[in-house]
């Protein structure tokens, strides 16, 4: 996926810079991820949820707010009020940018901050909820015995809260007293996912309760069975970011094309030859190829192995797609290439990159190369693989004359 920075002024005039990943194919919404009250936008839970939503077709602006300690934040005092505003500001600066969110997904507080901002965001389809209190008087159980005495006498405190300083000033707790965050959801009417693990020592189950029941429907709830609140285990942080994806993905247009599929596919047929351990006759109508596997892991050698074959299908789809489209526009394209390499990545779910390198010869401008890389990203072979694909698989018994059986 590509990633890139990107910088707007905050709700109170500063600048944060937070990172915006673009999904492989043409993005099919836009979203944003609101961190934990001690965390950043590096954290396993906004990276793992972040990249799933960007593999799923959506980009997401992850960011630090201010008063973090973390980027432009240092030395800022912690805000609920101006975490809220941030959000709204990064949903301006992205709309700005044609980038109009539909999705807030919010983690702990940064998901009651999100409740809170997406009542004054109408482009926001649906809301995500993670691990996140009902009320915000649930913060003040992180403070020391002596935090909010001193807070309240000299007007602000350094208080540690997971081994790191914050600075609350007064004006923190009077948000706290003075924000209904189960009415804030009441009135908000958008579609509501929340999930959160019965397990979890840091926000109780029992704020779950509030938030669904304060929902209105359409709403759903996941629960995260044994995570921790902070998604440590990557299992579990995979868990969640497939669930988001997946529920997202109702409340936002489908990924298409407006591209024409070059040729209709011919039904494919894969046949042992008997010669090897893995080598296969592979022919769709009049053409003819072997597949097999390596010689290092047992194959002779002889063809392009099935992964292989997928990225050559790929490869082939993105060029001709590319080659459709500058012919269209009369771009002057010499020629197209393009290399695929696949590969697995431990601890991502899916686990399946396919890396595309894309070489265009010709006088084109500026503008014509990036018209073509774009068309790129919606070539069907490429939707596919983003969207996945329905298989299904039937036994034909050959050798005996009964009609095909579906298997389970």
């Amino acid at each position: 996926m590509a990633e890139k920075t990107f910088a707007f002024a905050s709700g109170a005039g500063s600048q944060l810079s937070g990172h915006l990943e673009r999904p492989e194919g043409t993005p099919r919404g836009w979203a944003i991820f609101a961190h934990c009250f001690t965390c950043g936008k590096d954290s396993r839970a906004a990276v793992y949820i972040s990249r799933a939503l960007s593999r799923a077709g959506i980009g997401v602006l992850r960011f630090d707010f201010a008063g973090t300690g973390i980027g432009g934040g240092m030395g800022e005092a912690v805000s609920f009020a101006s975490d809220v505003e941030d959000l709204r500001a990064a949903a301006k600066a992205m709309a700005a940018a044609g980038m109009s969110p539909s999705l807030v997904v919010g983690h702990s507080l940064g998901g009651t901050a999100a409740i809170v901002a997406a009542a004054d965001l109408p482009d926001v389809a649906a809301v995500v909820t993670i691990g996140a209190p009902a009320d915000l008087q649930h913060i003040l159980r992180l403070f020391g015995p002596n935090d909010l005495d001193t807070i309240a006498s000299a007007g602000e405190a350094s208080v540690e809260i997971a081994g790191r300083p914050f600075l609350i000033r007064r004006s923190f707790l009077e948000a706290v007293e003075g924000i209904d965050v189960e009415k804030s959801i009441a009135s908000m009417r958008r579609p509501v996912l929340v999930m959160h693990s019965p397990l979890d020592q840091v926000v109780g189950i029992d704020h779950a309760s509030r938030i669904f029941v304060a929902s209105r429907h359409p709403k759903s709830f996941i629960s995260l069975d044994t995570a921790d609140h902070l998604l440590t285990d990557v299992a579990d942080a995979n868990y969640a970011s497939a669930m988001v994806a997946a529920w997202a993905s109702r409340f936002l247009p489908p990924l298409t094309t407006d591209l024409p599929q070059v040729e209709v596919a011919k039904g494919v047929v894969a046949t042992e030859t008997l010669a090897g351990k893995f080598q296969l006759k592979v022919r769709s109508g009049e053409h003819a190829l072997f597949a097999d596997e390596p010689a290092s892991v047992g194959g002779l050698g002889t063809g392009l192995s099935p992964y292989e074959l997928v990225s050559a299908g790929l490869a082939a789809c993105t060029v001709m797609t590319m080659r459709l489209y500058a012919n269209r526009k009369g771009f002057p394209l010499e020629r197209a290439s393009t290399t695929v390499q696949h590969e697995k990545v431990p601890d991502m779910t899916p686990p399946d990159r396919f890396t595309r390198t894309i070489v265009l010869d010709g006088p084109l401008s500026d503008e014509q190369h990036a018209r073509i890389l774009e068309i790129a990203d919606r070539c069907p072979v490429d939707l596919t693989l983003v969207r996945g694909s329905d298989v299904q698989t039937e036994l034909s018994c050959t050798s005996q004359a009964t009609n095909p059986t579906r298997l389970a």
